[in-house]
């Protein structure tokens, strides 16, 4: 047994279980790298209170990764979206394409499927992008997931996106939005903004990883 693999099994206790004691970066505010992904780097993390939106500056990572970790809305059945910038985050309108479909299931057990969702795709729309559908505002409600973008700092390109987001919504529904897009312009991408479709984040943290 190698040294490595000793330090593993040492971790565990009888039972099987990893004390907290063997575990480094437990927390998610603290992990700085992720392995196995390219060795994705930590950029920046901002933690929302009853904020407008949430906005990053894009550099020049061939992929960034976003994280949304339990986002809470103001207001209830609204929508998470986003939108970018090419000019420092003084406009954000750029053209995208995209589709989207979702799959979705209520707590009852009475109503659930899969569907491609027209509300959710743009054509050739500056609007903002997506992310959920209605998310729900009471206490233990809020969506969770990663939107990937793809060398925003091409000057050549247009620039791919993709997202997975698992939402609650307020009629007691699991649901899972999966969105594929591009945003069709060969300027560099400067800037990301994240909001809801009425009212403020109320809580919830985006953490936002780059790797080359």
């Amino acid at each position: 047994m190698g040294t490595a693999t000793r330090k593993i099994a040492n971790a565990f206790s009888t039972s099987g279980v990893i004390s907290s004691a063997n575990i480094n970066n437990a927390s998610l505010d603290n992990i700085t790298t992720i392995s196995g992904a390219g060795d994705m780097v930590l950029v920046s993390s901002v933690t929302a209170s009853s904020s407008a939106s949430i906005e990053f500056l894009l550099g020049n990572y061939k992929e960034y990764k976003f994280f949304f970790a339990n986002i809470h809305p103001q207001t209830d059945n609204v929508f998470f979206t986003f939108n970018l910038s090419t000019d420092n985050g003084s406009n954000y309108n750029v053209t995208k394409t995209s589709s989207a479909f979702h799959a979705y299931h209520n707590e009852s057990d009475t109503y659930a499927g899969i569907s491609y969702q027209t509300g959710d795709d743009l054509a050739q729309s500056t609007g903002e992008q997506n992310l959920t559908n209605e998310v729900g505002a009471d206490n233990d409600q809020c969506l969770s997931g990663s939107l990937h973008i793809f060398n925003p700092s091409s000057s050549t390109f247009v620039k791919h996106y993709l997202s997975t987001v698992s939402a609650y919504k307020p009629d007691d529904f699991g649901i899972c939005l999966r969105v594929g897009g591009y945003a069709n312009t060969s300027s560099i991408l400067t800037n990301i903004r994240f909001k809801f479709s009425s009212g403020n984040i109320d809580a919830g943290t985006i953490l936002m990883y780059g790797k080359n």
